[in-house]
């Protein structure tokens, strides 16, 4: 990678680690579920009107934006109300990792190798010590509601390689579309009208800034920058820079919300910060073909800061077979 590209990975990686300790304050001026809300609302508007028309199918844009927006989104958000650390939220986040490797295998045959098996057991001990610690610290109930995230997460970025967009940024402002109103419905139904409108009456600059930042900034900015490095590199060259996110989530948390971290919490962080890394980057088995083999391409932008392994395994290469005929050799068979 270019040094340029370097820093601008880092720098997705640092928006989306301080992003976490924003959200947290953005939670002090907003009910969560309205806050998501209008995180999707301003991501969407006006971007949606110089991104043009959408590139994959309907369907694709729906699912996404249910599952990643609504769900992902709404567990989070109400998870870090509930109590979960901004810091800590950005590490046990990470474990989406291991959730897209168990839906791959489910929705499209990947099958994990020995290292990407090994990885993903490293990551759930890592958060197995992370609810121990959490138990202690705080509420398990807010820690369940962020794996529960992270799952949605996972089945978030298989439905984003199966639609396959061409365009991430474009993918990503009408996937913003999608959650706005059903979050609204949510919020209007259990945070209840007066909420919202005691938050919107009181939106101050500061809350204004929350909005933009977690909306243009982590959101358009973000998923654009990423989507363009996955243009230009290999995934396994870009994914390993979204292990910095929980490196800048915890210590901004650390730093502007003087979190701190037990001896467990960092045990737990090295365990999945390790475990996420060898799920992530390690090779897959396609079908029953035995071979591991490398994932490449750019299929999960929009999931996450942190891709997951990809759809599209490299096929063996098609056998030619010589007919008596020089001249009516046999061609290489299609791909499967």
């Amino acid at each position: 990678m270019r040094p340029a590209h370097v820093l601008l990975a880092v720098l997705v990686a640092a928006v989306w680690g301080v992003n976490f300790v924003v959200i947290e304050v953005g939670l002090d001026h907003f009910p969560p579920l309205l806050f998501s809300a209008l995180r999707f609302l301003v991501a969407a508007l006006p971007a949606i009107f110089f991104v043009g028309r959408p590139k994959v199918a309907w369907k694709w844009i729906v699912g996404v934006g249910l599952v990643l927006g609504v769900a992902k989104f709404g567990l989070l958000f109400i998870g870090m109300d509930a109590g979960m650390p901004a810091g800590m939220s950005s590490l046990v986040l990470q474990v989406q990792a291991v959730f897209t490797a168990l839906f791959a295998f489910v929705a499209v045959g990947e099958r994990p190798g020995r290292v990407r098996m090994l990885g993903m057991l490293i990551a759930l001990a890592g958060i197995g010590v992370a609810a121990v610690d959490e138990g202690e610290a705080g509420p398990l109930t807010a820690f369940a509601l962020l794996i529960g995230a992270a799952a949605c997460w996972g089945a978030s970025n298989v439905l984003t390689r199966k639609a396959s967009p061409p365009d991430p940024l474009n993918f990503m402002v009408w996937v913003s579309t999608v959650p706005v109103l059903p979050l609204l419905g949510l919020s209007l139904l259990f945070e209840g009208p007066t909420a919202d409108l005691d938050a919107l009456a009181a939106l101050d600059w500061q809350g204004a800034g929350i909005i933009v930042y977690v909306a243009w900034i982590t959101t358009v900015f973000g998923f654009g920058a990423w989507g363009h490095l996955l243009r230009h590199h290999p995934a396994s060259t870009v994914a390993p820079f979204s292990l910095l996110v929980p490196v800048f989530g915890m210590s901004s948390a650390a730093l502007v919300l003087d979190e701190s971290v037990s001896a467990l919490g960092w045990c737990a962080a090295a365990l999945l910060v390790g475990g996420v890394s060898l799920t992530s980057l390690a090779g897959v088995r396609r079908g029953g073909s035995g071979a591991d083999v490398r994932r490449g391409g750019s299929e999960a932008v929009t999931g996450s800061p942190a891709p997951g392994p990809g759809v599209r395994a490299a096929e063996p290469r098609p056998r030619t077979t010589a007919s008596r005929t020089p001249s009516r050799a046999s061609r290489p068979g299609a791909p499967r």
